[in-house]
């Protein structure tokens, strides 16, 4: 058994301002090593143990105490996705991040993990070798934990709020340490939802919805394409959700079990027409172009933006060129800013956005940079999106 311990910590649900207790769960040694050399390199986390079995996991959870665990899904003894509820129901506000390699299989159950309660997941690489690859899953890992740790101890403060001014939480000084890496945006946005002003919905009826998610985006689709059998059928709807190859297969198959209508990753060329969902592919920008008088799905293989790909902002763009202010634009939970470029120059041609609200977001950085820019029509909790959708394509300008 390899188990390495980092400070010392008492069973419980109270968090202070010290750094993030990271848990490192799989059974390779390479991983766990550049995992927790990449924790150990941050100001504000450190590895709280290193461990090779979900079943490691499980016993030694009471006495770890961490706030976060990346879980692998493939381990022996008890592999990740049987682990995940054990886990939970010890410690059932554990930020539990699911990491597995690009296969279909692997795939399916991170999106079972989610179902479980997982906060996400993540895909490693297939060899730590490939630099770009390592690179991506150092970059990305590290800012999963931040955010959705920033998160669990703001739930926790409201929660339990200190009998004396607590000490700020720490915010993060910069990038992960590599040239390429963006700084972190912020964990915790300028203001809250509730406090923030909106500007009135678009005149203009709307023809197309899109949509623009990451962090936690899976689950609030889900939800979300239940309550927009209307929307469809009269509408084409084009959601692009920050995801690998292969998991963007899997989450539209999802999406069409869920708003038992067609959905399918979007091809290129193919015509956009109401009725149908179109998502990005993963590892492509998903753009869309007119072909004569007709819109068409214009993938584009060109580099990352806004440090994803398929990323929001080219999809909100394009789309002014074919439909202009009969625009109607979601951004819904997500790490970054992702949108808000794209949600800016769509209010500037006419359309409208809507945020998903702080609350009820899994990561308040996409919508949140939308609300704070002031370009949003409505800031809601998900499970108002979708009325308010179906009632502005049914006529209502308000």
């Amino acid at each position: 058994m390899s188990v390495a311990f980092a400070g010392s910590s008492t069973t419980g649900t109270s968090r202070d301002a010290g750094p993030l207790r990271v848990m490192i769960v799989d059974d390779s040694v390479v991983i766990r090593g550049l995992i927790s050399r990449w924790i150990g390199a941050e100001h504000d986390m450190e590895v709280a143990a290193s461990l090779r079995t979900g079943l490691e996991a499980v016993n030694q959870l009471d006495r770890i105490n961490p706030d976060v665990a990346v879980l692998d899904i493939e381990m022996p003894q008890l592999d990740g996705l049987s682990a995940l509820p054990q886990l939970l129901a010890k410690k059932r506000d554990l930020v539990i991040i699911m990491a597995s390699t690009l296969t279909r299989r692997n795939a399916e159950i991170s999106f079972k993990a989610l179902s479980l309660g997982a906060a996400d997941y993540i895909p490693k690489p297939e060899s730590t070798r490939e630099a770009s690859a390592a690179d991506i899953f150092h970059h990305d890992l590290i800012q999963k934990i931040r955010h959705l740790g920033a998160r669990l101890r703001r739930k926790s403060a409201v929660a339990s709020p200190p009998l004396a001014p607590a000490s700020p939480a720490p915010v993060a000084r910069g990038p992960v340490a590599r040239p390429a890496a963006p700084a972190p945006a912020p964990a915790v946005p300028a203001a809250s939802s509730g406090s923030l002003a909106t500007r009135p919905f678009s005149t203009q009826a709307p023809k197309v919805l899109l949509i623009g998610s990451s962090t936690g985006g899976p689950q609030a689709l889900m939800a979300l394409v239940t309550e927009l059998g209307p929307v469809i059928d009269r509408f084409p709807v084009l959601i692009t959700q920050h995801m690998p190859p292969t998991f963007t297969t899997i989450l539209a198959e999802h999406l069409a079990r869920s708003s038992r209508r067609p959905a399918s990753e979007a091809v290129d060329g193919e015509p956009v027409k109401p009725g149908r969902i179109y998502l990005a592919p993963g590892g492509k920008h998903m753009r869309v172009a007119r072909s004569g008088a007709d819109p068409v799905i214009a993938l584009d293989d060109g580099p990352a933006v806004n440090f994803c790909k398929p990323a929001v902002d080219p999809l909100f763009t394009s789309a002014i060129e074919v439909w202009h202010g009969n625009i109607l634009s979601l951004i819904l939970t997500g790490m970054g800013s992702d949108g808000m470029r794209g949600g800016k120059e769509i209010v500037a041609a006419g359309g409208s956005v809507i945020a998903q609200d702080e609350a009820s977001s899994v990561v308040w950085g996409m919508p949140g940079a939308a609300a704070n820019a002031g370009i949003c029509a409505a800031i809601l909790p998900l499970n108002q999106i979708g009325p308010k959708v179906n009632r502005l394509f049914a006529g209502d300008r308000s």
